[in-house]
């Protein structure tokens, strides 16, 4: 294990965790038999937060996690006081899928298509996947509502919302952009892929 493969901030004596480490299933089914875990910040210690990031690793690993996707930014990780957590993750074999989104953002369309295959290869593969962002509230579960909009034709965006927030509280989807960018998905989605198959088509020709 290298010395900086945790964050120094752990070699000070624990303090009381105020908040547990709470992982949230989302059921994918008839999709996938898999389920998609979602989950706060690992070893985040802010404010009153003061967790450990190797007992959460060790939580993760207990679940037989295979991938995690990691929205935060590195910006982020440092700020929390995790700044290997990616290091981290790749040492104890958990594959990271790093895709930073701005704290309350959204990515654009192309972008999210690529974290949404990544995660869909995953989950193909029967893969135990993970994502999460800091609180595991607004960007990872915008990701996890795109998931579902995609692969549940047809679903209403504010029948996914009333999923996620009864699975992880009511500050899941925390901002209008987000609120509005799940309202707009699917509509979207379709010009987005409608543009990529002219493009395919044009460049085979």
């Amino acid at each position: 294990m290298q010395a900086n493969e945790f964050d120094s901030s752990d070699e000070e004596p624990l303090e009381e965790e105020h908040t547990p480490f709470q992982v949230s299933w989302l059921a994918l089914s008839p999709a996938y038999s898999q389920f998609l875990g979602i989950c706060s910040l690992p070893g985040c210690r802010f404010k009153s937060i003061r967790r450990s990031l190797q007992k959460d690793i060790g939580e993760l690993r207990s679940y037989g996690v295979q991938d995690i996707f990691v929205l935060c930014t590195r910006g982020e990780l440092s700020k929390y006081r995790v700044p290997h957590l990616l290091e981290a993750y790749e040492n104890h074999g958990i594959n990271v899928h790093h895709h930073p989104i701005p704290d309350g953002d959204t990515p654009d369309i192309a972008r999210c298509c690529v974290i949404l295959s990544e995660l869909k290869s995953c989950l193909e593969c029967n893969r135990k996947t993970i994502i999460h962002c800091y609180g595991g509230l607004g960007r990872s579960c915008l990701i996890a509502a795109c998931l579902l909009l995609q692969i549940s034709d047809p679903v209403a965006p504010q029948q996914v919302i009333d999923s996620l927030r009864d699975l992880r509280g009511s500050g899941a989807i925390q901002t209008i952009k987000q609120y509005n960018y799940l309202h707009d998905f699917q509509e979207a989605l379709a010009s987005h892929l409608a543009k990529e198959g002219t493009t395919t088509r044009t460049i085979s020709r």
